[in-house]
């Protein structure tokens, strides 16, 4: 596991993407969320090493959208805070994708979808999701959506 320092922000793992730098701010957005809304640290392993993370999101994404990403898989997070169990990929595209599933309340379990800046809406995406726009200090503009998660996972 690798911790994520979101104050210098690093392309490790991430240097095959073409937009690395802005997927690297990316996830460093995503650690500072953590820090200082749990003070919880966003610790990253490669997807490689990683497979019941890839086995679980794939799952998640096939079942209630039908979704399956040619991207390869670059780095993966898993891990609880609170009542909320968190499972993130960071695709080699650009893509970010988290399943937020609450322990505790079905009303409130989604996937978020982010597209880091620079990249194209992904082929399996397009025309299905409408993505707002947000500012980054350290991500520029992340383009995001998400949706509700019906079943039990």
């Amino acid at each position: 596991m690798a911790r994520v320092d979101f104050e210098n922000v690093s392309l490790t793992g991430l240097e095959s993407s073409p937009v690395a730098a802005a997927l690297a701010g990316l996830r460093a957005n995503e650690a500072r969320y953590f820090m200082n809304k749990y003070g919880h640290p966003f610790e990253v392993l490669a997807a490689s090493e990683s497979q019941d993370t890839l086995d679980y999101v794939n799952r998640v994404l096939k079942a209630e959208r039908g979704l399956e990403f040619a991207s390869r898989p670059l780095q993966t997070s898993r891990f609880q805070v609170e009542n909320i169990k968190f499972a993130y990929v960071f695709y080699e595209s650009g893509l970010s994708i988290n399943v937020m599933y609450t322990v505790d309340d079905p009303k409130k379990r989604a996937v978020g979808l982010k597209l880091s800046e620079g990249m194209d809406v992904p082929g399996e995406l397009e025309g299905k999701f409408k993505f707002a726009r947000q500012k980054s200090k350290l991500a520029g503009t992340i383009r995001g959506s998400f949706f509700v998660i019906k079943n039990e996972y």
